[in-house]
């Protein structure tokens, strides 16, 4: 199912009751009449909206990071490996032997003796 137009009517559904409440909020505002749709208030429609919005935002960003997973998953499928290796080389350096002629101090070497 495409995800899309999904998205574009949670964005109409949260703008239109955006602007259902606005207009209930202006003619409470301009007049005495408290209106209501269905027992609903201004305030429930600019819940609405935000739900709306919320849900609309949510869904963008699931696409986004599923589009985009294969992706994020190979760089920290490389990144794994790197450091994996450079853990190998630093164990085969702590592991290596070392020779004499690199344990004998400078002086003795440079005389012949030790």
């Amino acid at each position: 199912m495409p995800v899309l137009p999904l998205i574009d009517l949670l964005i109409l559904g949260g703008w239109t009751a955006l602007m259902v409440g606005a207009l209930l909020k202006a003619v409470d505002l301009t007049t005495r009449y408290t209106p209501s749709i269905g027992g609903l208030s201004s305030l429930d429609f600019a819940v609405m909206a935000a739900v709306c919005f919320g849900f609309a935002l949510t869904l963008a960003a699931r696409t986004w990071v599923k589009l985009n997973e294969p992706r994020l998953l190979e760089l920290r499928r490389k990144q794994a490996e790197a450091a994996a290796r450079r853990h190998l080389q630093e164990l085969e350096l702590d592991q290596a032997p070392v020779d004499d002629a690199e344990s004998q101090p400078a002086a003795s070497r440079a005389t012949g003796r030790g």
